[in-house]
């Protein structure tokens, strides 16, 4: 970090511990290292030119109160913890049931996530990854679409999720099969295949208009309620409803389309290697389209 960047951090510190309205009892010193590394994370890393007025733009968007709420957390703070889970078990909850198939599963799933973010798991609590860069809400929200792909995949790998690219890269590992074991050239033709599902469903994705992108947004990581999406748009919960099922379906048949007419697939190679993902991560078709369309449309919301 250049010695410009290090005083425009020093200068940032106080005013980002003054914005929290609970700082914890964290100084400005406490909260250097995780700035820094937020900073040099977004804006410094591979070379990164952003000159000076980026990078204040950039410390003085960071959620003060969230990042000052998980650093008490990890520091063991008790208080800190309950008032995560009361302010935060809803909105776990609720990201689970959107992308699991039954009540069970989704129960499974949130209690995995608190597992992560307590560090039960690998020893080290996941809220390590979260900066600041984004609400803390909408950051447990990809956590919890993550982990559901993970544990569907049976990989024990945790991704950042917090940028644009690891959010690409975490939408195209969503279509990964498990391989083909020690057949190169079959394992070559699977990863080809991947990589078209992954750009079909993102083209499938960008081609939604601004409603209907906005529409499973609000659903789906806003935790809006149908009949309040349709309120807002001036339609009845019912038609909120029927429009949530037209887009869900024009994204699958739009990336089916692009699979065929880009990909130059077959009707059979589409049928039969959507099927094969899907049963290979112990989903259906309809729930694997579900969980991917929420990681493409990630690189939005954080």
């Amino acid at each position: 970090m250049s010695s410009a960047a290090e005083k425009i951090l020093d200068d940032a510190l106080p005013r980002i511990c003054g914005r929290a309205s609970n700082s914890r009892g964290f100084t400005p010193e406490d909260l250097r290292p995780r700035v820094t590394k937020a900073v040099e994370k977004y804006l410094l890393r591979d070379g990164g030119n952003h000159g000076n007025a980026e990078i204040r733009t950039f410390l003085d968007d960071l959620r003060a109160d969230d990042l000052c709420l998980v650093l008490a957390c990890e520091r063991g703070d008790a208080d800190a913890w309950e008032e995560l889970v009361t302010n935060f078990d809803s909105t776990v909850k609720s990201a689970a049931r959107k992308i699991s198939s039954n009540s069970e599963d989704a129960e499974d799933l949130a209690s995995s996530i608190w597992a992560e973010l307590y560090g039960l798991r690998e020893g080290k609590s996941k809220l390590a990854y979260y900066s600041g860069r984004g609400s803390l809400g909408g950051w447990l929200r990809a956590v919890v679409a993550q982990l559901a792909v993970d544990q569907y995949r049976k990989i024990a790998r945790f991704v950042q999720v917090e940028e644009d690219r690891d959010f690409d890269s975490l939408a195209s590992d969503s279509s990964e099969i498990s391989g083909n074991g020690d057949d190169p050239e079959a394992n070559l033709a699977d990863k080809t295949m991947q990589s078209d599902v992954a750009e079909a469903l993102k083209i499938a994705i960008d081609s939604l208009d601004a409603e209907d992108r906005l529409i499973m947004k609000l659903y789906y990581f806003d935790d809006m309620k149908l009949k309040d999406i349709g309120a807002m748009f001036g339609f009845h919960e019912a038609t909120a409803s029927r429009k949530l099922v037209r887009i869900q379906s024009l994204i699958r048949k739009s990336s089916e389309k692009a699979l065929r007419e880009r990909h130059g697939w077959s009707e059979v190679e589409v049928s039969k290697y959507l099927s094969e993902t899907a049963s290979k991560l112990g989903i259906s078709v309809e729930h694997m389209f579900t969980v991917t369309i929420l990681l493409v449309l990630m690189q939005d919301l954080i």
